[in-house]
């Protein structure tokens, strides 16, 4: 039975991969100089992004001693989005970062999960000291987070309203960033974070990111008086269809719906249409997963389609070129499947620092463009893993075969799924990253 079920994975792993057709960089032709008079803004760091990858990689060059510009197109930290699981490789870093203690203390941590099928018969639970003793997970808003790492930054770390336009590459090696109101700004090092659909990326050759074949909805309830579940994260699997929920503190539960669709269908940007969507969708559900939805406020639902991209050896561009670096979702997005899209662009950050600031000590250069190359390559083999794995974990999740559904509901996961192998993905070490003074 064993080896059954692994050549079921096996067969969906290898049916999620498609030979990759080989992409050469393709980056705008070199410009002519721009002339000095023309240059609004010298910068030595400049970060495209304000979300977490940027203020992570902000503030981690910060406490290293080095300044960034922290360039984000809103006109104010992104209030989008509504939460985020962080596990212990994201907690490693925020506490590297100094920021670890002040969120813990807001948020619930969660002692186990629990999953169950759409009857609400229990398939599987478990305690994560007794299954992944270590282990630290938090629900933790997206909004606090922001709020948090910007508040560590020097006062004018960060430009809003700041939209990058065009980039374009000086004979001087450094590059030339236009923004949208006209403002031309030369950078010595860009810092690609600027999400999903970066331009930095796009700029640097990389390609859009894939549809998977599902969208999510997503939502944050409001219990005024007191949410009433227990701290652990419930997982509901259906036919195509799944859901979940978790408290994050003792008034809010964050929860997602994920169903199969052949396209991202339409664009909806009103909350109270997909609120009444998501509750079509789980109108025979568990009574506790919709009494989470009714709690949910109309304005606070939020539907995207899950995409990823794949890093292949050879055929991917690296993460740097030119003293032009990406981190996080810009450069390795991926589906939500294992809580680790959040977790891997701290990682980023940290990693990038570290290098970055070393080689900027020894004066800059090439030792810049080495430190750059040498985060990409170490970071590639993590990503490439975490991306492929959380892909593989999404298809088998959103079967919708009615026999293949028994399989995994009766066989697969009562039998075969154990935590502690299953979260092997978040053990990252890093050092603490001790304060010094900005250059």
């Amino acid at each position: 039975m064993k080896s059954m079920a692994m050549n079921v994975s096996s067969a969906l792993f290898f049916s999620s991969f498609l030979v990759p057709t080989r992409r050469e960089p393709r980056r705008r032709a070199f410009n002519p100089t721009a002339s000095s008079s023309s240059i609004s803004r010298k910068e030595d760091v400049v970060i495209v992004g304000g979300g977490i990858a940027g203020l992570a990689t902000a503030l981690s060059l910060h406490r290293l001693g080095v300044r960034s510009l922290v360039l984000e197109q809103g006109d104010s930290l992104r209030a989008g989005g509504t939460s985020l699981t962080l596990f212990k490789n994201g907690w490693r870093v925020l506490d590297a970062i100094g920021v670890g203690d002040e969120l813990r203390n807001r948020f619930i941590e969660i002692e186990g999960l629990v999953m169950r099928s759409v009857d609400g018969r229990e398939l599987r639970s478990f305690s994560f000291k007794e299954e992944a003793p270590g282990q630290e997970v938090r629900a933790v808003e997206r909004r606090l987070l922001l709020e948090t790492l910007s508040s560590k930054l020097p006062l004018n770390s960060i430009s809003y309203s700041s939209r990058v336009k065009a980039i374009k590459k000086q004979g001087t090696g450094e590059t030339l960033l236009e923004l949208d109101d006209g403002t031309q700004m030369l950078a010595k090092i860009v810092i690609g974070c600027d999400g999903i659909r970066s331009p930095v990326a796009k700029w640097m050759g990389f390609s859009e990111p894939k549809y998977v074949g599902h969208c999510a909805f997503r939502g944050l309830a409001l219990y005024p008086e007191g949410q009433p579940f227990k701290a652990r994260v419930n997982y509901i699997y259906g036919r195509g269809l799944r859901a979940g929920f978790v408290p994050i503190s003792q008034a809010k539960v964050y929860w997602f719906i994920c169903f199969n669709n052949p396209s991202p269908g339409p664009r909806t940007d009103d909350p109270s249409i997909l609120k009444k969507q998501a509750l079509e969708l789980m109108r025979n559900w568990p009574s506790d997963l919709l009494d989470v939805l009714h709690n949910t406020p109309d304005d606070v639902v939020i539907k995207t389609p899950l995409v990823d991209r794949w890093l292949w050896p050879g055929f991917s561009p690296a993460a740097s070129t030119d003293k032009v670096v990406v981190v996080g979702d810009a450069w390795h997005p991926m589906t939500p499947n294992l809580g680790q899209g959040a977790c891997c662009a701290l990682e980023d950050s940290v990693v990038l620092a570290g290098k970055l600031s070393a080689a900027l000590k020894d004066g800059g250069g090439e030792p810049v463009e080495a430190a750059l190359r040498a985060y990409s390559e170490e970071r590639w083999a993590r990503i490439f893993m975490v991306t492929a794995r959380a892909n593989l974990v999404g298809s088998f999740l959103q079967w919708d075969n009615p026999v293949v559904c028994e399989f995994r509901n009766n066989i697969i996961i009562p039998w075969f799924v154990r935590l502690a192998p299953f979260l092997e993905h978040t053990n990252f070490e890093c050092d603490l990253l001790e304060p010094v003074a900005s250059t």
